[in-house]
């Protein structure tokens, strides 16, 4: 039984709990709603023994979900603005990322931006063909990511990759996202949903401590090193003239005229 706003859907299939953006007309664009639901989702399914593990996925067939509802930066006036929406998003990411539970992205089509974050915080993503990953910022808004997921990203891809991945705004196709680890497997899309759940049942057969201790042990090891503070870089990226022109330009439809103000 699906239970929950109608944007965020939460189902349980046995062991296994199903969390689905649900604006398949905005491309499961997130909104500031949807991240404090999920970041509930994740407090509810802690507390839960019987949910062993927990799937992240998108309605529709043409995306996971593709970033922040961009028409919400409209109302970033104040620095501090700037500075509370990435604490915002990673303190729903870093809720995510330290759930403990496992946790997987079934992903079909594009999962941008925010999209990507929450993708790459959990611990397995199952792709279709069609999957595309990328953090495209370089080239719609102009904006930066946070310290943590700068740092999250070099853990995974390496920072000559995550150098590359912003600075091209490039998207990561599906076959790429498995031959540098990012997909554990890509499956055809008719058999995406059938496959995770058969993963994430032969992952709840298994002895949940194990497991917990294992992903905690993990993230503690790759969270040892102490970050920079970063408060200037976010306002320098977020209080720019570009910026507001990154936005004005992605809600008109047209191409941004940078001027590295």
């Amino acid at each position: 039984m699906e239970t929950g706003t109608s944007d965020v859907l939460f189902e349980r299939r046995g062991p296994v709990a199903w969390v689905t953006f649900n604006r398949p007309r905005s491309r499961n664009a997130m909104t500031f709603a949807m991240y404090d639901r999920l970041k509930e989702i994740c407090d509810a399914v802690e507390a839960d023994p019987a949910v062993r593990v927990l799937v992240l996925t998108g309605a529709g067939d043409k995306a996971f979900v593709a970033g922040t509802d961009i028409s919400q930066f409209q109302t970033f006036t104040d620095p501090q603005h700037a500075l509370a929406y990435e604490e915002h998003l990673d303190g729903v990411i870093g809720r995510l990322e330290a759930l403990a539970r496992p946790t997987i992205a079934a992903i079909r089509g594009y999962a941008v931006g925010g999209g990507a974050s929450m993708a790459l915080a959990c611990d397995m993503r199952f792709c279709t063909p069609d999957a595309r990953l990328g953090v495209p910022i370089a080239r719609t808004l102009g904006n930066c990511l946070s310290m943590t997921n700068y740092a999250r990203l070099i853990d995974l891809i390496g920072p000559a990759r995550a150098k590359e991945l912003i600075f091209l705004a490039k998207m990561i196709e599906a076959d790429e996202l498995k031959a540098i680890g990012l997909a554990n497997e890509i499956v055809a899309p008719e058999k995406l949903e059938s496959r995770v759940q058969e993963v994430a049942e032969q992952i709840a057969s298994h002895a949940p401590l194990t497991i917990q201790v294992t992903k905690e042990a993990i993230r503690r090891i790759q969270a040892h090193r102490r970050l920079p503070r970063a408060e200037d870089l976010v306002l320098k990226a977020y209080m720019s003239e570009d910026f507001r022109e990154g936005v004005r330009a992605f809600l008109e439809k047209r191409k941004p005229a940078w001027q590295g103000k």
